[in-house]
């Protein structure tokens, strides 16, 4: 009897040898064969507060892998356990198992990426973010007014306070965050400028917004950024001869919906704050929202002596004066070319 007890003991525990090497030799198959994936990679998205064994279902319902029990137990063998994140993640041809759980663990979602042109108005930037698919949308009901108390600075106008370059961000990034990190690249540029020795002596500008407003209208002068140390040179010049910037963007800005492709006399003419024929000095806020390069060139603006500028009718640039005369002369080429080609 007890011969019979011990041979069914060894053959039990010889049967469960056999099956703990199977078992082992599966896992290590598991670790060691890569998640099925499409060829570009397949796009797996973790909702907040999903367990870990929540994830494995899905990734099986997923077909990414076979064996979800397999992954729990690669998530516990990671030492991952309760520790993958949320987001939304690219899973690459050719990834391993334990290469997910680092991947989830240490939360290395697909960074979206969204541009602020320079020269866009505020309105223009919120239409741009109100059709972004990978931006989470709080804002769409709020007034510019309502923004700008929701960053913090109530009664500040949102014209010109967000700093145009490419921000990468996860999915599901609140559009308020997304404007907070922007105005807050632009408060960091604009002050470290602002700050930064100046070469000429005279120097109009009394604020770092001041310098915003100019450099937004630099910005809309031109498409050309080498230009733009010559155009803050003009309207330097101007605003220290006490003479009015006649700056043709600023009275577009003013004038609104009421700007179908062409300024005619009766917009030079109409008074409003903007309107900087009519008006001396700088308009009172931001036409739109300048580059760090129209930054730079509102601060440092070129040394000389010219105080106009017109259209170059070749159609690069433009053709920059000294005297009215010099000015009147360059219009008149500009406008012959432009008869030219109508």
């Amino acid at each position: 009897m007890i011969k019979r007890l011990l041979q069914l003991i060894v053959f039990i525990s010889l049967l469960l040898g056999i099956s703990g090497i199977i078992l082992g030799l599966s896992f290590v198959q598991f670790l060691h064969t890569p998640l099925t994936v499409t060829e570009n990679g397949t796009v797996f998205i973790i909702a907040p507060r999903t367990s870990q064994q929540r994830i494995a279902t899905q990734l099986k319902e997923a077909n990414i892998l076979q064996h979800p029990i397999w992954f729990l137990f690669c998530i516990a063998f990671e030492g991952a356990w309760n520790k993958l994140k949320a987001g939304e993640y690219l899973i690459e041809p050719g990834s391993l198992p334990a290469e997910l759980v680092q991947k989830l663990q240490d939360g290395k979602v697909i960074q979206h990426a969204f541009t602020i042109v320079p020269g866009w108005t505020f309105t223009q930037l919120r239409q741009e973010m109100n059709q972004s698919p990978f931006l989470q949308h709080t804002l769409m009901d709020a007034t510019d007014a309502d923004i700008m108390i929701k960053l913090g600075q109530p009664g500040v106008h949102p014209e010109g306070q967000f700093l145009p370059e490419t921000y990468y961000f996860p999915l599901g990034t609140t559009d308020i965050a997304f404007l907070q990190r922007a105005n807050h690249q632009l408060q960091e540029k604009l002050t470290a400028l602002w700050q930064a020795p100046r070469t000429l002596d005279a120097f109009p500008l009394k604020s770092p917004y001041e310098a915003l407003i100019l450099a937004s209208i630099i910005e809309k002068e031109t498409a050309v950024s080498t230009e733009y140390m010559d155009i803050a040179g003009v309207y330097i010049r101007r605003l220290l001869k006490d003479m009015p910037l006649q700056a043709d963007p600023t009275v577009i800005y003013g004038v609104g919906k009421n700007y179908v492709g062409r300024l005619t006399a009766s917009m030079l003419l109409e008074p409003n704050p903007y309107n900087t024929y009519q008006k001396l000095g700088l308009p009172p806020t931001p036409i739109a929202l300048p580059s760090q390069k129209a930054l730079e060139a509102a601060l440092h603006p070129r040394p000389g002596d010219t105080l106009y500028f017109v259209a170059n009718p070749a159609g690069n640039g433009h053709v920059f004066s000294k005297t009215l005369d010099e000015h009147n002369k360059a219009v008149a080429e500009y406008r012959k070319a432009q008869a030219g080609l109508n």
